[in-house]
C-alpha cells in the first residue's frame, strides 16, 4: 500500500511540473544531491553532478535526459536498464555512458545502499529529467 501510495504522489509530482527532487523525497529510499552546475564553453550547453542513493531494492523510474549521461558507481550494485537494451549489473567502481534521449532506470540489486554520481552534459535551458510514460512525456524540471 504503501508503495502504491509513493507511486500515486509520484505521478501527481509529475503531472504538475514540480521538480525531480520533490518527486524522489516522495519515493521511499530514493534521494539526490546536487553537486554542481556550470556552462560549458560550447555555446547552449551545461555540466551537471549529482549523487542519486538507492535504499535496498529501491528502483529509479524509467526516465531520459536531453544529453548524455556517464553513471558512476560510488558504493553497492545497481542494474541499468536501458531502451532495447539487455540489463547490465555495474559495482562499485565501474561506470556506463547512456547516449541523449535513452530511457533507462536503474535498480539497487544488493543487500544495502547504494550511491551513484551521475554526470551529465546536457542543452542548457530543457529540463534534466523527463520520466517516460507520463502524459505526453511532461518534463519535470530541476529547480
Amino acid at each position: 500500500m504503501k508503495t502504491m501510495l509513493s507511486l500515486a504522489a509520484t505521478l501527481l509530482l509529475a503531472g504538475t511540473h514540480i521538480t525531480l527532487q520533490a518527486a524522489e523525497m516522495t519515493m521511499a529510499g530514493l534521494g539526490r544531491q546536487d553537486l554542481i552546475k556550470r556552462d560549458l564553453s560550447t555555446p547552449g550547453l551545461e555540466v551537471v553532478q549529482v549523487r542519486v542513493d538507492f535504499g535496498p531494492g529501491v528502483t529509479a523510474p524509467a526516465h531520459s535526459h536531453p544529453g548524455e549521461e556517464v553513471a558512476f558507481v560510488l558504493q553497492g550494485a545497481l542494474e541499468y536498464q536501458l531502451a532495447g537494451q539487455p540489463a547490465v549489473v555495474l559495482q562499485a567502481g565501474q561506470s556506463l555512458f547512456i547516449p541523449a534521449g535513452t530511457v533507462h532506470s536503474a535498480k539497487n540489486v544488493g543487500s544495502g545502499e547504494a550511491k551513484e554520481l551521475a554526470t551529465y552534459v546536457v542543452r542548457q535551458g530543457r529540463p534534466l529529467v523527463t520520466l517516460a510514460g507520463t502524459p505526453a512525456q511532461s518534463p519535470m524540471r530541476e529547480r
